[in-house]
């Protein structure tokens, strides 16, 4: 009878083991969610992104609207019978 309780107490804290600390437990578990909860707001973002990113691809081939203020904003450029003026402010 002895054997067979301490067999139970040692099966007993076996379980709890994995219950509570093992990969699978309750914390690992709960780990894993935060995980996949921030993972998911990271993909939101990145989905947002590309999303904004077709658009301006598609700007971009479909008109040189865009490809011309991109190069006045980009690289300075100034288009035919414009002129410069460029204004520095006092430090």
């Amino acid at each position: 009878m002895k054997w067979l309780l301490v067999f139970l107490l040692v099966l007993f804290t076996g379980l709890q083991y994995r219950l509570w600390v093992a990969e699978g437990s309750w914390a690992d578990v709960a780990r894993l969610d935060r995980d996949i909860e921030k993972q998911s707001a990271e993909n939101e973002r990145l989905i947002e992104r590309n999303r904004r990113l077709a658009i301006d691809v598609e700007e971009l081939k479909s008109g040189l609207d865009s490809v011309e203020e991109r190069a006045r904003e980009n690289l300075g450029m100034v288009g035919d019978g414009e002129t410069f003026y460029m204004v520095v402010e006092p430090r």
